[in-house]
């Protein structure tokens, strides 16, 4: 059975139903492209497919095949993630020409390309050519927050298959953390509805005690806003906490990028040819360096964005609170704080704060400097 490599594919039942009869040849197409929200599951979709094209039995999840795709490993499965702010046509030429070449040992040359919305212009127009005319066993598959013209071509889009994936129900991710992770279903529960159908963020929060923090401190962040000078402390705290949060999430790869390119361009040889080696390593180097930079800069913003997520939960905890709605709060361990803040602020005030949340996720993007960005919400969650 095919429930094997999509066993952590949580609450996507249609997919798995589609995805499994495709490895096995029913419905089968050159590319696809797997939407869905922010952990919904894109990449874990499109990696446990690929390995069920692997399989022999359609995605066993025991077989060589199965274990070495999944892993990471298997020589005919291309996983980009792109490091920085956008994926360039050059790396996406090589990929291309890789992934032509016809299999080694599996039965597909598989290309994951991981937040294709970030591939810039002329890096979808070289994909798209290889996408209409592709190699007889290679299959392109492709993830993205949505089928918007705005973040995937809509030439693009129309020569893939979409699987559209569903934001995971909170109760299916305690059952995974439950499980997998062997959590008291309480805890579970907890961390599942605190990270809004994000499969990830909720095994974090789960299992990493920094994680469990940083969010606790982001939700204290409303009753310290008590004037000017703490809008502003506020402010440098939370950026200061996401630096820290991605300041060594790359720091061993980066270390070893560094080491292996050292390596390659002659460190440590002697004679002439070393030494014109190494007067050309300098441009190398900053290449690197410059691309480990991006790399860095857009982890701390994937961590500054989550703290901003967490925030405006909060008051939209508050706001439905304040309206006795019936649904769940995505905070639940907040309660007594969301309802203090219900009895004390409007309706209007509650969304004043959640909008200038929004606008500031919204300027980050934009690439304004999170500290202005940040510092501004700061003064409208106080003056709302």
């Amino acid at each position: 059975m095919t429930a094997g490599v999509f066993d952590e594919l949580v609450g996507q039942d249609e997919a798995r139903r589609v995805l499994g009869a495709a490895a096995r040849g029913t419905g089968m197409t050159h590319a696809w492209l797997f939407t869905g929200p922010p952990g919904s599951g894109r990449s874990t979709a499109a990696v446990a497919f690929a390995a069920a094209l692997q399989c022999p039995d359609g995605g066993c999840g025991e077989c060589h095949a199965c274990r070495t795709a999944l892993g990471g490993t298997h020589p005919d499965v291309t996983r980009v993630i792109p490091e920085g702010l956008s994926l360039g046509v050059d790396q996406v030429r090589g990929l291309i020409l890789d992934a032509s070449r016809a299999p080694t040992s599996g039965r597909w040359q598989v290309l994951i390309i991981e937040d294709a919305d970030r591939l810039t212009e002329a890096a979808a127009n070289a994909l798209l050519k290889a996408v209409e005319e592709p190699p007889e066993r290679t299959v392109f598959l492709l993830c993205a927050p949505s089928t918007n013209p705005a973040e995937v071509s809509v030439t693009i889009r129309s020569r893939c298959r979409v699987m559209g994936l569903r934001q995971p129900p909170p109760g299916a991710i305690a059952d995974l953390l439950v499980a997998r992770d062997g959590l008291d279903r309480r805890e579970a529960e907890l961390f599942a509805a605190a990270a809004q159908g994000h499969v990830g963020r909720a095994r974090r929060l789960a299992t990493d005690a920094e994680a469990r923090a940083k969010r606790h401190d982001v939700l204290q962040i409303p009753r310290r806003l008590t004037g000017l000078g703490a809008c502003f402390t506020a402010a440098v705290e939370l950026i200061e906490a996401a630096e820290a949060e991605a300041s060594g999430t790359y720091t061993d790869q980066s270390a070893t990028e560094r080491e292996a390119l050292e390596t390659a361009l002659g460190k440590g040889g002697t004679g002439k040819g070393a030494s014109r080696a190494a007067r050309g390593a300098s441009a190398a180097l900053k290449e690197l360096e410059k691309r480990q930079k991006t790399r860095d800069t857009r982890a701390q913003r994937d961590s500054l964005d989550r703290a901003l997520v967490d925030l405006a939960a909060f008051y939209r905890d508050a706001l439905a609170a304040g309206f006795g709605a019936r649904v769940d709060p995505i905070h639940p361990d907040m309660a007594d704080t969301t309802r203090a803040a219900a009895s004390r602020l409007s309706a209007e005030s509650l969304l004043r704060r959640i909008d200038a949340i929004l606008e500031c996720r919204k300027a980050i993007e934009a690439n304004v400097r999170p500290r202005i960005a940040v510092e501004a919400m700061m003064l409208s969650l106080w003056r709302a």
